[in-house]
């Protein structure tokens, strides 16, 4: 969430074959009436069962007509169409936060009796903001990773007008709020944090995928107070060796190296943690934003990164090797962690790090949930989810 930039220079390699004429109806409008859409999808799923039924007696050229329409097959295989018999039953709680391109919806799956956290996507704004495949490698990435640190991705499918990611919830909130509402936090917690952030973009970098969105509001807390990396929407693979060039990510943690437009690598992550951490322990960030990468280049490249004198000389020693502006002087590797003087004593094994619970979260109260007059703009849902997403009634 909170991404300003989408990834560009990606899309480069999309076949040109995806962006035929018929889509030019999406963009004007001529597709958005119901009566039309409703029918457009209504086919799909007529030519999905009678490509089924007709498999074996079909000839081979007359089965080939009988393709989906593209405004289904484009997002395949990714955000597969559900069947009423195996749509889940979903009840709308409230509103989790407003993500650059579609609300995050806290939902209830009425048949499991489980709270899941529903990111919708409009379909006509993932394909004028370009965002195709940087949607599709976000639910790849995510069926691809599996750690403590990491919320679980639960399933993705489409409607008719919407592509949809569900998540495991956190029902504690994200760490800006409880940056924000906690005013200090002690160097133990901040010790605890920042090992668990260690451990999971270790285990990223390792499968090769750069997250290019740690921030404070992309790290939820559970209900045990442990951290949880979410939103992998800027996130891409990016084998050793690689460089990137898309200035992308939230501007007041980017390092210097993304937003001078690249090459940058892997540790450009580690920056974006010294930013966050250097927020959790002086209680302001290192650098104000600005409203364009290149003046925040410009305050980035001047910045001393004073750190206060109420830290301590292990954390400061963290924070300006995290923060250095050389790239290949900066620290990413696990073994640089587990022998710096702040980590001394310290384990990164996942398991480990979540025996106890973390005593400042369980603290808070748990987030509340928004009013349902705050619910402004969701009521275009899908046909197919009209009769099971439907908001909760007034207490």
């Amino acid at each position: 969430m909170g991404a300003t930039s989408s990834d560009t220079k990606s899309f480069t390699s999309l076949s040109p074959n995806l962006w035929v004429p018929p889509w030019k109806g999406f963009w004007n409008g001529d597709l958005q009436t119901p009566s039309r859409l409703s029918q457009l999808w209504k086919t799909g799923h007529t030519v999905k069962n009678k490509l089924k039924t007709s498999q074996q007696t079909s000839p081979p050229e007359e089965a080939a007509e009988r393709i989906l329409p593209q405004c289904i097959s484009i997002f395949l295989p990714e955000f597969p169409v559900w069947s009423p018999t195996t749509k889940p039953e979903l009840k709308i709680l409230g509103c989790v936060a407003k993500g650059s391109l579609g609300p995050v919806l806290k939902v209830l799956n009425c048949t499991e009796q489980k709270i899941f956290a529903l990111k919708v996507l409009p379909k006509g704004e993932v394909l004028r903001r370009n965002t195709l495949r940087q949607c599709k490698e976000e639910v790849s990435i995510q069926r691809e990773v599996k750690h403590s640190f990491i919320q679980c991705l639960g399933e993705s499918w489409q409607g008719q007008s919407n592509l949809f990611i569900m998540c495991n919830y956190c029902s504690y909130g994200d760490l800006y709020s409880l940056w924000m509402s906690a005013k200090y936090i002690d160097e133990d917690t901040i010790r605890l944090f920042a090992a668990e952030l260690v451990s999971v973009l270790v285990y990223l970098h390792d499968l090769g995928i750069m997250h290019r969105d740690v921030k404070m509001e992309n790290i939820l807390l559970d209900e045990r107070g442990h951290l949880k990396l979410s939103d992998f929407g800027l996130s891409r693979h990016l084998p050793f060796g690689e460089r990137a060039y898309t200035i992308c990510g939230t501007l007041q943690y980017m390092a210097p190296e993304v937003l001078s437009g690249g090459p940058y690598g892997h540790s450009a992550d580690w920056f974006s943690l010294g930013v966050l951490l250097f927020a959790l322990a002086a209680g302001e960030f290192p650098v104000a934003s600005t409203t364009d990468h290149i003046s925040m280049l410009e305050r980035v490249n001047d910045a001393t990164y004073k750190v206060p004198e109420t830290v301590t000389q292990g954390l400061s020693h963290l924070l300006k090797e995290l923060l250095c502006k050389v790239p290949r002087q900066r620290l990413r590797y696990l073994h640089q962690f587990k022998s710096h003087i702040f980590f001394r004593g310290m384990t990164f094994d996942p398991a480990l790090l979540q025996k106890f619970p973390v005593e400042l979260v369980l603290k808070r109260r748990k987030s509340e949930m928004t009013e349902q007059s705050d619910f402004v703009g969701f009521e275009d849902f899908d046909w197919d989810l009209n009769q099971t997403l439907q908001f909760p009634s007034p207490a």
